[in-house]
């Protein structure tokens, strides 16, 4: 008893300092496996709930009440990471949980009805991330260059900062989603299994991988108007996938421990980068003209440009967070996929009216062939306390997206705050949103919005 006690004391007071706006806690529990500490355990726990209220798309219910809104509560993550330094270059890491659990939906499959496996309930914990890594050239042993090679079910997807973002930090409320253009379909949760090569040459960083997509089995419509064929993901035996991320860092350079981009550092670092990416994967999509398919690539490309500066010298002084990004993206002719987070809502068929394209609740066109600009900027207030028990950062974004299969562009944006606790270890955020509604492809959109609240903890 006396060696467990001592060996969680130590694990306790060897948790790292260097997490985003809080010195009281590390990055996580650290367990050391030898005296020197270069060999260890992190172990890093977090929970993101939300409470929300929805303008539903036309032709919405919930249950079997119609309605066109609707306050809901739910488990948008709860999840726990864990990774080894079993030596100075070999590393292992996995990473666990759950996603969008709702009172109505996001269980276990199966369930549906009342009882213990009803709807919603017993949601499935699932592994996001699981890979070895090796040091192949540590930072130091070859002049400004390093090299680490790794394979597994992995996160370093390229494409853009957003696209391999930390959930820990968001400056707003969450992802845009679209930065994560194959999510659940040629990915799991964002992942695919591949291996990977990252690493940096002075303030240079580079990852590139190589994967092997999820197949995917949908069945494009028939149609016989070349103009109308509509892409659906259907790889059959698929195409390796190729992906890759480069950015500069100009001022304070970023940890690549792991592939985790942060949103917002709280004043803590000073950090300007440009970045650009891309995604190739050989006839991803298909489509179906005259009962004859063709197949189609998915061709996908980013750049973008981050931005956390701290101003003045005083302690708990204020900092401008920042990103902006341009992405294009290609999966063959009028590809939408259309995506509402923790969607409650089912399609009402009694109902008398336009019916929003994207579908019932809170769905809208989120991924499609065509381009897309997206830009968000946050200011940390100051505060005068040594201490101060709350620090609040309003924030703002704006995504325009202009589709294929629209005559019309949309325009949407967030607008929040964010109320540090204690920095983004115990944090409050609070978000409104709109959406584009779609009735008819040819017309502009309507738009409908979203006020969500969101409670953060992690260890």
């Amino acid at each position: 008893m006396k060696k467990l006690l001592t060996f969680i004391g130590v694990a306790l007071i060897s948790s790292s300092v260097y997490s985003q706006g809080s010195p009281d806690y590390g990055n996580g529990l650290k367990i050391n496996l030898n005296p020197d500490g270069d060999k260890f355990v992190r172990f890093i726990l977090w929970d993101q709930l939300w409470l929300r209220n929805t303008s539903m798309n036309p032709g919405s219910m919930v249950g079997s009440e119609p309605t066109d809104n609707s306050w809901s509560i739910g488990n948008r993550r709860l999840r726990a990471l864990a990774y080894a330094q079993v030596s100075k270059r070999y590393m292992i890491l996995l990473h666990f949980g759950i996603n969008n659990q709702t009172f109505i939906n996001g269980g276990a499959t199966g369930t549906s009805g009342t009882g213990g496996y009803g709807n919603g309930k017993k949601t499935q914990l699932f592994f996001h991330d699981a890979w070895n890594e090796y040091a192949v050239i540590l930072p130091g042993e070859a002049g400004k260059f390093s090299l680490s090679l790794g394979a597994g079910l992995h996160y370093y997807m390229g494409l853009s900062r957003m696209t391999m973002a930390s959930t820990l930090n968001f400056l707003t409320l969450d992802s845009p989603v679209f930065s994560w253009p194959l999510i659940d379909n040629s990915d799991q949760f964002a992942r695919q299994l591949g291996m990977f090569a990252k690493g940096k040459y002075g303030k240079l960083e580079y990852r590139f991988s190589l994967n092997k997509p999820f197949a995917t089995d949908l069945i494009p419509v028939n149609v016989t108007d070349p103009s109308k064929a509509v892409a659906v993901d259907n790889n059959g035996n698929p195409s390796f996938s190729k992906a890759g991320y480069v950015e500069y860092q100009f001022l304070d350079e970023e940890s690549n421990t792991l592939p985790y981009k942060v949103g917002s550092y709280l004043g803590t670092k000073k950090v300007f980068n440009v970045g650009a990416g891309f995604y190739h994967q050989a006839d991803g999509t298909r489509t179906s003209v005259n009962s004859n398919i063709e197949k189609h690539d998915i061709t996908l490309f980013a750049v973008d440009a981050f931005a956390d500066i701290p101003l003045g010298e005083a302690k708990n002084k204020m900092a401008v967070s920042a990103y902006a990004g341009y992405y294009n993206y290609n999966f063959g002719p009028n590809y939408v996929r259309n995506l509402g987070t923790m969607n409650i809502a089912a399609s009402d068929p009694n109902f008398i009216g336009n019916k929003a394209i994207a579908g019932p609740g809170n769905l809208q066109p989120t991924i499609g062939t065509g381009n897309i600009i997206y830009a968000q900027a946050g200011l940390l207030l100051p505060s005068q306390a040594e201490k101060p028990k709350i620090r609040i950062q309003p924030f703002a974004a704006y995504t325009h997206k202009s589709f294929e299969a629209f005559d019309k562009s949309s325009s949407q944006f967030d607008v929040g705050a964010n109320w540090f606790i204690d920095g983004h270890h115990a944090k409050i955020t609070t978000q409104y949103s709109t959406r584009p509604v779609y009735t008819n492809p040819t017309e502009s959109p309507s738009s409908k919005g979203e006020f969500i609240v969101q409670f953060q903890i992690y260890l």
